[in-house]
C-alpha cells in the first residue's frame, strides 16, 4: 500500500514539531516510528492504532471553550476524530471535523499542533488513537449547531470545566491558555 500525500504531511509536521515537554517529545518520536511502521497510519482501518486529528474550539476571546458530549464516549470532549479521504492535510483533517461537530463555519485553526494525546478506544476492538491536537478559534458571533455525533454542545469557561473532564482535555486547556 501506498503511504499517499496525507500519510507524508502528516510525519512531515511531527517530524518537525517543536514539543512543548520531554514526555510530549517521546510521544512525538512514537507517532513518527508508528507512521514509518505503518503504511495506513493515517487510516481508521489501521488495526493497531491510527492518527486521529481533534481542536480545542476558543471563542475568540480566549475565555471559553466549546466542548461536545460525545454521543459513543459519554463525556465532554474537543472537536475531532478520524482522517478521511478529503483531507489533504492533518490541519485540513483537524479543522474538518472541528467545523463539522460545532457547527461553526470561519473557525482559524492554529499552524501547529499543540499537544498529542494517545489513547484506547472501541475501534476494532480496542486500537490506539494517536491524536493529534490543535486549536482554533471561533469568530465573535459564532453559533455553534448540534451534530449527530454528540449528545450536546455547550461552551464551558476555561477554568471550569466540567467536572467529569479527563487529564488530557485539562491538559489541552493548559495548554491553550499558556499560549
Amino acid at each position: 500500500m501506498s503511504r499517499g500525500a496525507l500519510h507524508d504531511d502528516v510525519r512531515a509536521v511531527l517530524a518537525g514539531w517543536a514539543a512543548p515537554d520531554p514526555d510530549q517529545a517521546a510521544l512525538r518520536d512514537s507517532y513518527v516510528a508508528f507512521l514509518d511502521e505503518h503504511d495506513d497510519a493515517v487510516r481508521r482501518a489501521c488495526v493497531p492504532g491510527h492518527i486521529t486529528a481533534s481542536a480545542l474550539v476558543l471563542s475568540a476571546d480566549g475565555g471559553e471553550v466549546l466542548l461536545t458530549l460525545h454521543a459513543k464516549i459519554g463525556r465532554w470532549l474537543q472537536m475531532g476524530g478520524h482522517c478521511e479521504d478529503v483531507d489533504a492535510t492533518l490541519r485540513d483533517a483537524a479543522l474538518r471535523e472541528a467545523t463539522e461537530e460545532s457547527g461553526i463555519e470561519g473557525l482559524v485553526l492554529g499552524a501547529t499542533p499543540l499537544r498529542l494525546d494517545q489513547h484506547r478506544v472501541g475501534c476494532h476492538g480496542g486500537s490506539w488513537h494517536l491524536d493529534v491536537q490543535y486549536v482554533a478559534v471561533a469568530p465573535a458571533d459564532a453559533e455553534h449547531v448540534l451534530s449527530e455525533e454528540s449528545l450536546d454542545l455547550a461552551w464551558f469557561p476555561v477554568d471550569a470545566l466540567p467536572a467529569d473532564s479527563d487529564d488530557a482535555l485539562r491538559a489541552l486547556v493548559a495548554a491553550a491558555r499558556a499560549r
